[in-house]
């Protein structure tokens, strides 16, 4: 009975795997195809593996570009989230008081705004900030990080709160009777423990803004500045769309993030099985 239990088990494990694969496998034969190849028929295997979509798709996009660009963005937004954002859930949980939790509770509500909501207000602050105050929140990849730290900070403090409060407070204290500064209790004895939530916020910060297309739309106009969804979208003109070349590209959008997880593999895992037993 055990036995033949498993085995329906790992039939819908299989099953539920090939569904969720199957968008790759058919962006991925379709990248190769020409478009009267991939009209007959988008499941078969292409006629030949040849490179020249990818090629021509990487020239269009600007692939390079877009790729340092969304790098740059990526890996600047989140390391500021996760610094600034695990300071904050620290200090509103030791704080304790009414205006802590008004804080927190401000946070948590913003949660709910959603972003479309918002888009009209954004577009006349940013204008607002650059014309008076001359900043440049406009065209920017600077603008465009301080706005992803702004949106994604909500959460990421949310999720900190809740792991630093299972955290005892009598480590803090002994690390400030032997004379640590509050600067040096935070990043000597607390940042460290906080390795299982901050893998997570930091996958969920990476997989969020390296795919946002939205925010980026609204912000970035040069070609030069444009992130990798940007320059992907490219090919999905008002009347037309190149859909081998789009899954070219679409290829090409996908690998980094194959290779994000490829090597962090380890760490993902690991910090689920400690953020569990935590």
């Amino acid at each position: 009975m055990k036995k033949a239990s498993g085995w329906i088990k790992s039939i819908l494990l299989i099953l539920l795997a090939l569904f969720f694969l199957s968008p790759i496998y058919i962006i991925f034969v379709n990248s190769f195809k020409d478009r009267q190849e991939l009209y007959e028929n988008a499941l078969s295997l292409p006629e030949s593996f040849s490179f020249q979509y990818y090629i021509e798709a990487m020239e269009k996009m600007n692939f390079v570009s877009a790729l340092l660009n969304s790098l740059y963005v990526t890996i600047v937004s989140v390391i500021f989230i996760v610094v600034l954002s695990s300071m904050t859930a620290w200090m509103l949980v030791r704080t304790n008081n009414k205006l802590s939790t008004f804080i927190f509770m401000t946070f948590i509500a913003t949660m709910l705004i959603p972003f479309q909501t918002l888009m009209m207000p954004l577009m006349q602050f940013i204008s607002t900030i650059t014309q008076d105050l001359g900043i440049p929140m406009y065209n920017t990849h600077e603008g465009l990080i301080y706005m992803n730290i702004g949106f994604h900070s909500a959460l990421s403090v949310f999720l900190y709160h809740g792991f630093i409060k299972s955290i005892p407070i009598t480590l803090e204290e002994a690390a400030t009777i032997d004379g640590a500064s509050k600067f040096g209790v935070f990043w000597r004895i607390i940042f460290p423990m906080l390795k299982p939530i901050t893998a997570t916020v930091m996958i969920l910060n990476v997989i969020s803004i390296w795919n946002d297309f939205l925010l980026p739309s609204l912000t970035l106009i040069d070609k030069g500045l444009r992130t990798i969804p940007l320059s992907t979208f490219y090919f999905f003109g008002e009347f037309t769309i190149q859909w081998n070349l789009a899954m070219a590209g679409l290829t090409l959008t996908i690998i980094p993030v194959i290779i994000f997880y490829a090597l962090a593999q380890k760490h993902i895992i690991k910090g689920i099985g400690e953020g569990a037993v935590k």
